[in-house]
């Protein structure tokens, strides 16, 4: 089983992906852990995508089932077996805008309310995040481009949209699963 989950930043991927691999115990893998370099802070250094695109590749190949976290389709071509299942979470964009405040605010702390250069991290963040449902150019990866690779896929897609809880997310991913008569290994 692979598959993969995405929509914008705070639409419950991680934690959606992370339950997910738990009930179906299977691996879950994030891209930012590709996508970014490990620095203090997180999330400031963006990885080689020659040497992000290796490691991802090769992590995949090694593994019969996984749960891939993360919008990825800007990647380049033969990075990805074929899925056996998308799921795109969409939520409103003010609901999904306030869990992003609540989430840097419990990382990071009141650093960024006030060190200057961790309060332009944290709100050029949050103008790119803001971005996925305005479509003015800020941000690649938005809404609009989502839709428009799922036109191309050739995969099975589950759309989920709306605030949902976590189980009514893992309750439609497994009845689509079942739906699809796709193996659980």
């Amino acid at each position: 089983m692979k598959i993969h989950i995405f929509g914008a930043s705070g639409s419950g991927v991680t934690t959606t992906g992370e339950a997910l691999s738990e009930k179906l115990n299977v691996q879950y893998l994030d891209s930012d852990a590709y996508f970014w370099e490990l620095t203090e802070p997180p999330f400031t250094v963006r990885r080689n995508p020659d040497e992000r695109n290796f490691k991802i590749k090769s992590d995949l190949e090694n593994l019969d089932n996984w749960i891939l976290g993360g919008s990825v389709f800007q990647w380049g071509e033969n990075v990805f077996p074929d899925f056996d299942l998308v799921i795109y979470l969409w939520i409103p964009s003010e609901i999904r805008i306030e869990r992003l405040k609540k989430r840097e605010f419990e990382r990071y702390g009141n650093i960024i309310y006030t060190q200057p250069e961790r309060i332009k991290q944290f709100e050029d963040f949050m103008t790119w995040a803001s971005d996925y449902d305005n479509n003015t150019g800020i941000a690649s990866r938005n809404f609009e481009a989502h839709e428009n690779w799922m036109k191309t896929i050739k995969y099975p897609i589950l759309k989920i949209s709306g605030d949902l809880t976590l189980d009514e997310r893992i309750e439609l991913i497994i009845e689509k699963i079942q739906l699809e008569k796709l193996r659980i290994f």
